[in-house]
């Protein structure tokens, strides 16, 4: 199978667990939809990685326990965003944080006057200028540009970690960390009963659609592919969560936030096209949205 087919999977695993979610958050909340995540998903990575965890000093676990603490605020805000705004809205919300950071790293007069665009989509796709003021969900908005400035913490932390941990044993401890964080506010503000069949199959969904189907793809497809084109294809994300929050949640963006959309992801591509390996928001897809 080819590495942009590969990737474009993940992209739609990673959307598609997003709109799962979504519909779980109302039933136990967005805490507890987060804690079924990330615990799934940490003991899954731990019984494939089977991580080694001597012989690491107080560098490598401070590495690491960052990196579970970008992951966990990460996921946790996003949800509590998916819990307010539509799944289209909130993942470009949050990509403008890893687009930011790209447009940082490679210091080019374009890539600054991209994340203007693609400020200016974020503006029209939170329907900032066409809602009054006290009719927007203020709460989303921040929850999803926290989740954002989370990613592209998140994408930082991954870089140290990697001169730590082997293969993916750093990202295994930070599921481990980014559980421990959340779980104990996701156990105490469930609405529901989290043992349920339909909540518990609900929860490995989530897991496997977002975190360790899309890992896996990436990681097979990276092999074979520049990550400049990775990062290019990774600009999709926006629109693919538009597509199934119109499929599974039947949520419908208007034009104006269609155009939005459609400036940030054109914003991504500019940046990604011109991007070092390095500068590519392509290191950070799984275990987002």
């Amino acid at each position: 199978m080819s590495p942009t087919v590969l990737v474009l999977a993940g992209i739609v695993s990673v959307q598609f667990g997003g709109a799962l979610a979504a519909t779980l958050v109302p039933l136990i909340g967005a805490p507890a939809t987060v804690t079924f995540r990330l615990l799934v998903s940490a003991v899954i990575m731990a019984l494939i990685t089977r991580p080694r965890l001597r012989g690491h000093g107080w560098p490598a676990w401070r590495a690491g326990l960052l990196f579970g603490v970008a992951l966990g605020t990460m996921n946790f805000t996003f949800y509590e965003a998916l819990a307010r705004l539509p799944i289209g809205v909130a993942v470009t919300i949050e990509f403008l944080g890893p687009l930011a950071l790209s447009a940082a790293l490679s210091r080019k007069a374009k890539d600054a006057a991209a994340v203007v665009a693609a400020l200016l989509g974020v503006v029209l796709i939170s329907q900032a200028l066409t809602v009054p003021w006290d009719q927007l969900d203020h709460a989303g908005i921040a929850f999803a540009a926290t989740a954002g400035a989370c990613w592209a913490a998140y994408i930082l932390c991954s870089r140290e970690v990697g001169r730590h941990f082997a293969s993916l044993d750093g990202l295994t401890v930070a599921l481990v960390v980014a559980a421990a964080l959340v779980s104990p506010i996701g156990v105490l503000t469930a609405h529901g009963p989290l043992t349920s069949p339909t909540i518990l199959i609900g929860g490995v969904g989530i897991a496997l659609l977002s975190s360790i189907v899309p890992y896996s793809l990436e990681l097979l497809a990276l092999r074979r592919m520049d990550p400049r084109v990775f990062g290019i294809l990774l600009s999709l994300e926006p629109a693919v969560a538009a597509l199934a929050g119109l499929l599974i949640l039947r949520q419908r963006l208007d034009l104006v936030q269609l155009l939005g959309m459609a400036l940030v992801v054109g914003a991504s591509v500019l940046i990604m096209t011109g991007a070092r390996p390095a500068a590519t928001v392509a290191e950070s897809s799984a275990d987002v949205g």
